[in-house]
């Protein structure tokens, strides 16, 4: 091995270590309450209540939680006149999806107004705002940054720019429930109260019972306990 080669290797080798350190440096190790308040995000934080949220924005209004304890609501400040322009400028939409009554994702959409407006000057913008590493990489159709326990997206909506901020953990269990209703869907029957039938999930038949004719069970054998037997043509 000639010296020069040897003086090569150690080269690289030197970058390359340096490369991971400043790799590792450069990872996201925060936590989403550790994150400052800045005015880009207008007062919403992960992990706040619907009280809270309504305390901020007294006009936001919630309906009730879905099937698997998710509610979301949207606010338009740009197109509901009873907003203050100033206090939400350059603001067009603001989604808010709470999981178990906590803030798991907030998502908050600019006008072609908003002082960032490409997906670097945003990147840029609010990783100054927020205390964020550059440590951000591509995901179609923009960037995305991953931290302790949460994630941060960034893309453009309608030509201007959004950010996404979403609980990591809250979308697993949103995922688990989903298909925890999947599952429950395909083995659920309906039973007619009249002829004592029932029909599976999937048979076109089912739809023919008056709503107030109609037994739903959890699954087959449920429904023959009750004293409900299988409906021809339905196997």
């Amino acid at each position: 091995m000639t010296p020069h080669f040897r003086f090569h290797l150690l080269f690289v080798s030197v970058m390359f270590a340096i490369g991971c350190a400043q790799t590792a440096t450069a990872q996201c190790t925060l936590k989403s309450d550790q994150l400052p308040d800045p005015p880009e995000l207008h007062g919403f934080r992960l992990g706040m209540t619907p009280e809270q949220a309504k305390a901020r924005v007294p006009l936001i209004q919630f309906g009730r939680a879905d099937e698997i304890g998710l509610i979301k609501t949207s606010i338009n400040p740009l197109y509901d006149q009873r907003f203050d322009k100033v206090a939400f400028a350059d603001v067009r939409t603001i989604s808010l999806d709470f999981l178990d009554e906590k803030l798991t994702t907030l998502w908050i959409g600019y006008e072609n107004t908003f002082k960032w407006q490409t997906i670097d000057e945003f990147v840029s913008g609010i990783s100054k705002s927020l205390n964020l590493p550059n440590s951000w990489a591509p995901k179609r159709p923009g960037q995305q940054l991953h931290c302790d326990g949460f994630t941060i997206f960034v893309s453009l909506i309608a030509g201007s720019p959004s950010v996404r901020l979403s609980d990591d953990a809250a979308d697993e269990t949103i995922a688990a429930r989903r298909e925890e209703v999947a599952q429950a869907e395909e083995t659920r029957v309906t039973g007619d109260k009249i002829s004592r039938l029932y029909y599976p999930a999937g048979c076109e038949a089912a739809e023919k019972i008056p709503t107030q004719n109609r037994s739903v069970f959890k699954n087959k054998e449920e429904a023959e306990k009750a004293g409900y037997k299988l409906a021809k043509g339905c196997e």
